[in-house]
């Protein structure tokens, strides 16, 4: 007889939830002075925050119930609606920031471009699961997923969302890769994607100026640079122990999107190198879990759980550094936000939905292992 207790990664779920915690806890430090502001209620942001993570956790238990197979039986379902949600919102979307990314329904704002990152991956690995050896030999079917990460990439891209893009166009070539296609298209489409990118930021005069701030943005501390010479500031103030929770300065208004987008920079401040690292360490032990799971699934033969899990952990990982790096000036900044920690409802909603099917392709992984068959559990 099986153990219950045996059946699922308890120390994937106390990293998540761990990450979660600390999340909530940042966001009610960085959040009270622009809540005060804009609402008259410092707790404003958190209440909200509070109540995604309510949210989140019945997500949670629902998608661990659903079975991997029906994940990749209704995946195309999934690429159509997200399709149709990000040319939705190009239409009828909420504009913040010069942005038009967000569809009001009622109380909540959902974010479609989170919602396409899982669409797209469980496509993908459902495409690499039926193809898994045509794509060492053909040329066209290495082509054919891109098909779709173009017109995805393309609808973001007129939003703008030029961080979104960037993850998707990473998680794709990185499960392209792990899958064996073959190194002259793989290499093709790299070089492909380097000149787009490249242009994109040459023909717009927005991200070119992003770029140069990143390069030194104490050339212009109080225009093009103030974001970021912000943000550095809140890490050089948090030294080694940081100046305490609650105690930042850099989140009275002086830093722009404190709880959001550059929340690491106030954790860095009030936490300082200690919980900096602590954070790291978590988020690489998830990340870890995460090709763990997908490769233990592919020696099974899982392919489609197998490939979903790794493009999990790429995405996780990728999308961390992409803000650990624009908020402490390794790279330009990107708008993203830092997974399960930065506020935003779409964003925990869908990482959450990601950790859950984590925990069920190892549930069923371990299951396979165990009795020596597989069935829809």
């Amino acid at each position: 007889m099986i153990s219950k207790k045996n059946l699922y990664d308890y120390t994937l779920i106390l990293i998540a939830i761990g990450l979660t915690a600390i999340g909530f806890i940042m966001v009610i430090s960085a959040s009270m002075p622009i809540g005060q502001r804009l609402m008259e209620d410092p707790f404003y942001f958190a209440k909200r925050d509070i109540l995604y993570i309510i949210f989140a956790f019945i997500l949670s238990l629902i998608v661990i119930q659903i079975s991997i197979t029906t994940w990749e039986k209704y995946n195309f379902i999934l690429l159509v609606i997200s399709i149709v949600m990000l040319t939705i919102v190009l239409f009828t979307g909420n504009s913040i920031n010069g942005a038009s990314r967000w569809i009001n329904i009622g109380i909540i704002k959902i974010q479609p471009s989170e919602f396409s990152k899982l669409a797209l991956f469980c496509y993908i690995s459902s495409y690499l699961n039926r193809n898994s050896n045509k794509i060492k030999i053909h040329f066209l079917n290495f082509i054919k997923p891109i098909y779709i990460l173009i017109i995805m990439s393309v609808l973001l891209l007129l939003q703008p969302d030029f961080g979104a893009v960037i993850i998707l166009i990473v998680t794709t070539f990185g499960i392209l890769f792990l899958a064996g296609t073959r190194l002259t298209p793989f290499f093709i489409g790299i070089v492909m994607n380097i000149i787009f990118i490249l242009g994109l930021i040459w023909f717009k005069p927005y991200r070119w100026r992003r770029i140069t701030s990143f390069l030194n943005p104490w050339e212009d501390p109080f225009g093009s640079g103030y974001q970021l010479t912000q943000s550095l500031m809140a890490f050089g103030r948090g030294d080694i122990f940081g100046q305490g929770l609650g105690n930042s300065i850099q989140k009275l208004e002086f830093l722009p999107e404190a709880h959001t987008d550059f929340i690491f920079s106030i954790l860095a401040e009030e936490l300082g190198f200690i919980g900096v690292t602590f954070v790291l360490f978590m988020i690489f032990s998830l990340t870890y879990k995460a090709i763990k799971i997908g490769q233990n699934a592919l020696t099974t033969n899982n392919l489609f759980s197998g490939y979903l899990a790794c493009s999990i952990g790429i995405w996780f990982i990728f999308q961390s550094l992409l803000n650990i790096g624009g908020v402490s000036g390794i790279l330009p900044t990107k708008g993203l936000t830092m997974p399960l920690i930065s506020y935003g409802g779409s964003s925990l909603l869908v990482m959450s939905t990601a950790i859950s099917l984590l925990l069920r392709i190892d549930f069923e992984t371990r299951i396979k292992k165990k009795t020596g068959f597989n069935k829809e559990l």
